[in-house]
């Protein structure tokens, strides 16, 4: 006599599985992972907007090839300005060192911003001197350019237009100096005044994301 087999236990759906293959689920699913992004995105902090600090005029120096160089070149560029002599023993070399790790991390924009370095030696610092200074740093001229011009001139923009201290060339124990700013200062693409840094490591960290900030603006 054959055994009589009965209907097979049937489990039922957990809260789970019913959830899983319910069509509401993956509607409310779905919306949710397209609008959170959305939200946050909304919502999120920008960073504040930098200040200006005034205008640099415009101005046409020579660089360390001789040729004419100033604001039209400049035009469009996020630039760094700093300010040397090629004689100073003291704090210079250090800034131009820190000069060149901002060149290197230049590297991805050099076609968006550059780095002037205005000698407060002119009378001193001609154009082979500056050239030779340039090969000496390894300065890439397509992104770092070192400029001149006549004393008056130097000091009236610097002074009058970057609004950073020069002082007279004065020598003493054989020694020559011209104090001056050892601050960077960063320029946007119209030519504003944005900031003012220290050459240590937190100033030039700063400068370097502010610098991208204003790379990146759209105008």
């Amino acid at each position: 006599m054959e055994a009589v087999i009965g209907p097979a236990h049937i489990r039922k759906s957990n809260f789970i599985e019913k959830m899983v293959g319910s069509k509401l689920f993956w509607i409310l699913a779905c919306t949710f992972l397209f609008a959170y992004p959305i939200t946050k995105s909304m919502n999120r902090l920008l960073p504040n907007d930098l200040p200006v600090y005034g205008s640099v005029p415009d101005f046409r120096f020579s660089d360390e090839n001789g040729s004419p160089f100033g604001s039209n070149e400049l035009n469009g560029k996020v630039y760094i300005a700093n300010f040397m002599f090629t004689s100073c023993k003291t704090a210079c070399p250090l800034l131009l060192k820190q000069v060149q790790m901002v060149q290197h991390r230049m590297r991805g924009v050099i076609d968006r911003a550059a780095i002037v370095s205005f000698t407060v030696d002119p009378e001193t610092d001609t154009s082979k001197v500056l050239f030779e200074k340039a090969r000496e740093l390894k300065a890439n001229p397509v992104v770092w350019r070192f400029l001149s011009a006549s004393v008056p001139d130097t000091k009236k923009l610097l002074v009058e237009g970057f609004k950073v201290p020069v002082g007279e060339k004065t020598i003493a124990n054989s020694v020559m100096d011209v104090a001056h700013s050892n601050k960077f200062v960063l320029v946007d693409k119209e030519g504003k005044i944005r900031g003012y840094y220290s050459a240590d490591k937190k100033g030039i960290d700063q400068m370097m994301i502010d610098t991208g900030l204003l790379i990146n603006k759209k105008t």
